[in-house]
């Protein structure tokens, strides 16, 4: 197996697993797996395959916010919330490594929301939507950032 294959695959791979942990920027270190592969071949196969690829990112990231932001809005849920909710992540993260990100969300979510709705169930409760659609939009990157895996390795064999 070539190097730059290799190299390919581990960038997948890490966009993967960056998906589950959220740390990396999941699907397009998965796309830049799949450029480095594309370039490196130069055929029109390959380019082909990074073709789809690219369309099924494209279609992954466009679903990932409008879905998950769709139920949330409905469920009134405001935008200042979640970026409330994000900036306390960041700050989680670098408080308490990783898990902080998580706690550093749910946080700053159900804070603001304390403050908005001078009510603890109501915070609550808007604290679980606003998780619910985190979670489905990691769903829908991590779909996808597995859809352009397989794409790219029905392209390997194709072009083997």
């Amino acid at each position: 197996m070539e190097l730059v294959t290799v190299a390919a695959a581990v960038l997948i791979a890490a966009g993967i697993v960056g998906l589950v942990i959220p740390v990396l920027p999941g699907l397009l270190l998965t796309m830049g797996g799949v450029l480095l592969w594309a370039a490196d071949r130069g055929d029109r196969t390959a380019w082909v395959f990074f073709g789809i690829c690219l369309a099924i990112a494209v279609f992954g990231w466009t679903v990932q916010y409008l879905v998950p932001s769709r139920r949330m809005r409905a469920a009134g849920v405001p935008t200042r919330t979640l970026l409330a909710g994000a900036v306390c992540a960041i700050v989680g993260f670098f408080v308490i490594p990783v898990v902080g990100l998580f706690i550093g969300f749910v946080l700053g979510v159900y804070l603001v929301e304390h403050l908005r709705l001078r009510s603890t169930a109501a915070a609550w409760s808007a604290t679980k939507i606003a998780l619910r659609g985190v979670l489905l939009s990691i769903g829908i990157e991590l779909a996808a950032a597995c859809l352009v895996a397989a794409t790219w390795v029905v392209g390997l064999l194709v072009t083997r």
